[in-house]
């Protein structure tokens, strides 16, 4: 089977070196102790922190795309993501379509004036939400998603889930996904990968 996302080698100051293939439409859960390294792998391949190694998408060398584009293709959401405008549409592609907008939001459960939201108004779980809305707008063929729903209720967490999964589906993109939540990992299903001493590793209890 092709490979999307192909790892090799792939060094941070505290990980690897590590290798990962992630093939179209696959789900990979990410899972270790706190402080083993998730959120760095996650942000090694989103090119966030300072790594080493071959990384590519499609067969596309990552020094071949610039950065800005391949964080566009490779998006990393934090559990805590980031807003540097007042309002919620500032933060959207200039030209996003707004018919796949009111699509995503309708997934999470969020009214169209969403869009038009101060940054200041919003919840922890609205802004994880609409987190995902607006990476999911610029079309992500890889998902990094760093404890997406960590601020949700169970209601909103499975929307989360649903909506990840339709777009995998839809768009045969991939994602890496860490969470911390027993229930969670077993909703997911899929490969699991353990992080444990730098190493990216089958649990023992899969």
């Amino acid at each position: 089977m092709d490979r999307l996302l192909d790892v090799r080698q792939l060094k941070t100051a505290h990980l690897g070196p590590l290798d990962l293939a992630v093939q179209p439409g696959e789900l990979v859960q990410i899972t270790g102790a706190s402080g083993s390294g998730k959120s760095l792998l996650l942000r090694a391949l989103a090119d966030l922190d300072p790594n080493a190694g071959a990384v590519t998408l499609n067969g596309e060398p990552r020094d071949s795309i610039p950065p800005v584009e391949w964080r566009r293709r490779v998006a990393y959401v934090p559990a805590e993501t980031a807003w540097w405008g007042e309002r919620v549409d500032e933060h959207l592609p200039a030209d996003f379509a707004r018919p796949k907008a009111l699509h995503l939001l309708e997934q999470v459960a969020l009214p169209e004036e969403s869009l038009r939201w101060e940054i200041e108004r919003l919840s922890s779980g609205e802004k994880q939400r609409l987190g995902l809305v607006r990476a999911l707008m610029n079309q992500p063929r890889v998902l990094l998603l760093d404890e997406p729903t960590a601020n949700l209720d169970l209601e909103n967490t499975k929307r989360i889930e649903r909506a990840v999964r339709a777009y995998l589906a839809e768009e045969e993109a991939a994602a890496l996904w860490v969470s911390h939540d027993t229930l969670q990992r077993q909703r997911l299903g899929g490969r699991i990968l353990t992080i444990r001493d730098g190493q990216l590793e089958a649990p023992a209890w899969t």
